[in-house]
């Protein structure tokens, strides 16, 4: 299929319309002009008496439209002509010229309208698609709202491979020889029946065919056919978080000699096991897994989704150590899968938030009876050629997962029907423990599946593998305060495949959830102006927080050594942070008017011992082994100054890190992660914003609203900052530094040419960045 973007130049109405005007010609001339991805709610003010509350972080829903025009050339005419919608937020309708084309309730997974009835061919047509997210609360999370995914026209000739029709698996693997299984699906919509060519080519990643297969068949008019081809590789270069190699499958249907319909599929070679004895081994080494859960926001742009958002999603967590993602709680975009088998990293693939028992009243339980099958179908799909993907899961935390409500045998249902989809990867669910019954009640539940996910139940590995000494289990959600327990029960139990903290990267919704309580505060989620979790490892910006180098710590990669200094407060007591929460320390040694009051320092080691120095003074040397939990605590006296950690093993410097006390804020830097663009629509740049002082420094107390002016081909996309209870809004053109930094987020609009950023706040120096798009 000849497959392009449709994501430019769409219009849009926020608001119901009451009359049915909509069946005529409307006039939609005033509507906002816009392109996709496009989400509707992080452009709004967020609101106390929002239905959706603390759990979608107080920002509204409502009802849309989008419209499209677009011409379709006379040589369309005859051809098969598909829309792909990755996602939709939510209960999503479309018509093209007046013709009802059908509804997708669910907002997470991809789905397929096809416009050849009603196409017009030579002419001008017009795709309405309505938007319904009013029925609130429907979520635990920050949705999102509107088309925030991409769209994709596709045309073909009516002898074509179906949606989604090419499946590649690699059965066989070893240093030697792999064998690539290509089954395909072709569909034959023409008149008459065809003789058909259907030829497989592997292509290995230096770009070279290695493998080829051809396959005759016979198909019906208004026929399928399946073929399933088996190509051999010789020494072939394996997919793994190291060494992710992609090799394409080229695939070709020929009809009386001539190619009717191509497609192309990247996939890796890589072989997966899993059992008590010896874990989780990819190509036959065993591997823990190093996790972290992820929601499908991409912090400061909201749900949009965009390829860099999600790429850099990838990035940032491969740079802290993950080498897996648990999809929380839904199949992830397309985008996102693609940077996972690009850059080398595993996933859990997982489906639903409930099934049939709802958490909210809006929820995924309504339409769960009637849809879960085609959206089960909808995630396995789209995704079992994704390297990344080491596991289906079919829900989390369910509440049917003690098995009442015929709970066991619905489990049974939907894991058997992801295994006749794809039974090469095994089926999983994260669950969680009861107020009122007995863990044991859930196994039942953990019957139906191959490896178990515990969240927050690492006290019952062991009694459990007392009972079912075969089953496979991993800490599917984990707090960051218990990092260091379940890590050791990973590398201490071999049927403990792995960990995945909640969270890895911080979101949107579950207000205040990781948040430092106030006096009194009792409550799950925080309060309005709390709206971001403020639990992940890593800020809403994409910063690291110091949970995070507290990971590096535990997991021996990254800094060996952080020093995390804990805020004085007026009464000298340090307030409780909530289950899932971190104390409030700040990498940071400026406290002016606390001169001689005691700070708790702690130092999170990788080695053996750390010794503290205040401007090179040595104020005592603490072990920070396994038994002190990798950290040294420290009182010490504020003087400005440098602090300085020296870590040792044996007798040996091995490492060391500072902190400077900073001068008065005086200018502005700017930091693009990416100075060069593609010129293309949404092509992005996070340009990291930081208040610095005389020597460079930045400022860890600076709140300076910092306002953006944007010049030549690009806008700005987004601005933030990791402030949980901030009132600003993520779209704009100004925001307050929190703790000395920002985000803005440069947009290219596919002009080749140059983008000018310039910030300037009061009483600081000014700063410009030029970002290049094209070539």
């Amino acid at each position: 299929m000849q497959r392009q973007r449709f994501t430019v130049g769409w219009r849009f109405y926020l608001g119901d319309i009451v009359d049915r005007w909509w069946w005529g010609e409307p006039d939609d001339s005033t509507w906002r002009l816009l392109d996709l991805p496009h989400d509707w709610s992080i452009e709004l003010d967020r609101d106390p008496a929002c239905p959706g509350g603390a759990s979608v972080g107080f920002f509204p829903g409502g009802r849309a439209w989008y419209h499209k025009r677009f011409e379709a050339p006379e040589e369309w005419r005859g051809k098969k002509v598909l829309l792909e919608f990755e996602g939709v937020y939510m209960n999503a309708e479309v018509w093209l010229n007046d013709e009802y084309l059908g509804r997708h309730p669910y907002g997470y997974t991809s789905f397929w309208c096809d416009l050849t009835p009603y196409l017009r061919a030579g002419a001008e047509n017009l795709l309405r698609v309505h938007v319904d997210n009013a029925a609130q609360p429907n979520s635990r999370w920050y949705s999102g709202s509107g088309i925030y995914r991409p769209v994709w026209l596709y045309v073909a000739d009516p002898l074509h491979i179906a949606p989604w029709g090419v499946y590649v698996s690699t059965p066989e693997v070893s240093a030697s020889e792999a064998t690539v299984r290509a089954r395909t699906t072709v569909l034959n919509e023409r008149d008459s029946a065809q003789e058909v060519t259907i030829r497989s080519r592997v292509v290995a990643p230096d770009g070279l065919p290695v493998a080829v297969s051809d396959t005759q068949a016979h198909i019906d008019a208004g026929g399928r056919h399946e073929c399933s081809q088996d190509l051999r590789v010789a020494s072939p270069l394996l997919w793994s978080p190291d060494t992710p190699h992609l090799y394409r499958l080229e695939t070709e249907v020929l009809a009386g000699g001539e190619v009717v319909d191509r497609a192309g599929t990247p996939f890796g070679i890589r072989s997966l096991s899993f059992d008590a004895q010896e874990g989780f081994r990819l190509n036959g080494r065993p591997l823990k897994l190093k996790g972290g859960c992820v929601h499908h926001d991409n912090g400061v742009l909201g749900a949009a989704s965009y390829e860099r958002s999600e790429e850099r999603r990838v990035e940032l967590l491969k740079a802290s150590g993950f080498n897996a993602i648990r999809c929380a709680h839904n199949p992830p975009a397309p985008a996102f899968l693609d940077a996972c088998d690009r850059l080398g990293m595993l996933v859990i693939d997982e489906a639903f938030d409930c099934w049939r028992e709802g958490k909210n009243p809006y929820d995924y339980h309504t339409v769960f009876e009637d849809w879960w099958r085609r959206d089960i179908d909808s995630m396995v799909l789209r995704d079992r050629n994704h390297p990344s993907i080491i596991m289906w899961s079919i829900g989390n935390e369910v509440a049917e997962r003690d098995g009442h409500s015929g709970g066991a045998e619905l489990a049974r249902a939907l894991a058997d029907h992801v295994r006749a989809l794809d039974p090469t990867r095994p089926v999983t669910a994260a669950v969680n423990g009861g107020h009122s019954w007995p863990w044991e009640r859930t196994d039942s539940v953990f019957a139906a599946l191959d490896v178990c996910g515990y969240n927050y139940q690492a006290r019952e590995y062991r009694p459990d593998h007392g009972r079912h000494p075969a089953r496979v289990m991993y800490g599917s959600e984990s707090t960051p305060g218990e990092a260091f327990d379940h890590w050791m029960s990973v590398m201490e139990l071999p049927y403990v495949i792995g960990d995945f903290v909640w969270t890895s990267l911080d979101y949107l919704g579950e207000a205040g959830i990781g948040r430092v309580r106030a006096e009194g505060d009792r409550a799950f989620l925080g309060d309005y102006p709390w709206h971001q979790a403020n639990c992940g490892d890593i800020d809403l910006c994409g910063f690291k927080r110091p949970q995070s180098y507290y990971r590096d710590v535990l997991w021996q990669s990254g800094s060996p050594l952080y020093i995390a200094v804990h805020p004085p407060y007026p009464d000298g007591k340090e307030p409780p942070v909530t289950y899932w929460g971190w104390p409030d320390v700040w990498p940071s040694w400026t406290w002016p008017g606390c001169e001689g009051k005691p700070l708790r320092v702690d130092v999170y080691s990788a080695c053996e011992r750390v010794e503290l120095f205040l401007n090179g003074q040595s104020l005592g040397a603490k072990p920070t082994t396994r038994e002190e939990r990798f950290t040294a605590t420290f009182e010490v006296p504020y003087e400005p100054g440098v602090l300085t950690a020296c870590g040792y093993i044996g007798d040996r410097q091995t490492a060391a890190c500072e902190l400077k006390t900073v001068g008065p804020a005086q200018g502005i830097r700017l930091r693009p992660d990416r100075a060069v663009l593609k010129a293309e629509p949404g092509d992005l740049s996070f340009v990291t914003v930081e208040v610095i002082d005389g020597q460079g420094l930045v400022h860890p107390q600076a709140d300076h609203t910092i306002y953006f002016t944007i010049k030549g081909e690009g806008s700005i996309a987004a601005v933030g900052n990791g402030n949980p209870v901030s009132t600003e809004r993520y779209r704009g053109n100004q925001r307050r530094a929190f703790r000395g930094r920002c985000l803005v987020v440069v947009r290219a609009n596919g002009t080749p040419g140059e983008i000018v950023l310039r910030a300037q706040a009061d009483g600081l120096d000014a700063a410009e960045t030029v970002i290049r798009v094209g070539p």
